[in-house]
């Protein structure tokens, strides 16, 4: 498969770099101390392969994982949009930038995008629906899924 003009190349990775990939997911804000003991590498062995992790991008950012509900953020759903032939580079940066959207997927099948919106409302969610995404040129279409209940499994 031909790699896209710009698209970085996938990074060798053994098991020492995925054992501490594994670490790093489970709990973001591990010590570097606590992630070589439990990986069984020194401390000094574990901060190189971390650093260069991070310089060669497999290891993008550290975050928290945010209950959104806690948050204030009661309604959640999965927008799908199709879109015009040639549209997804312009529309890309503009998705987001708006702060309900939170991921975005270029995808294939019935549809070309889809998004998981969450906000503080059914209110709001249908604003940001109605008001942001339907409104933008290149979006010829949306289907909206209502969340009930989700789990993340990071």
């Amino acid at each position: 498969m031909a790699r896209l003009e710009g698209e970085p190349g996938e990074v060798p990775l053994d098991d020492v770099d995925r054992r501490i990939i594994a670490e790093l997911t489970r709990d973001g804000r591990m010590s570097v101390t606590q992630v070589a003991e439990n990986v069984h590498i020194s401390r000094a062995h574990a901060y190189t392969r971390i650093a260069r992790l991070t310089g060669e991008g497999v290891l993008a950012k550290f975050t928290a994982i945010v209950d959104p509900i806690k948050a204030g953020l009661k309604s959640s759903a999965y927008v799908t949009l199709k879109l015009r032939q040639h549209s997804w580079r312009e529309l890309r940066d503009q998705l987001a930038a708006i702060p309900e959207v939170h991921h975005v997927a270029l995808v294939g099948g019935d549809f070309d995008v889809i998004l998981l919106v969450r906000a503080v409302d059914n209110i709001d969610l249908r604003r940001v629906i109605f008001d942001q995404l339907q409104a933008m040129p290149g979006v010829i279409d949306t289907q909206t899924f209502l969340v009930f209940e989700d789990v993340d499994t990071r």
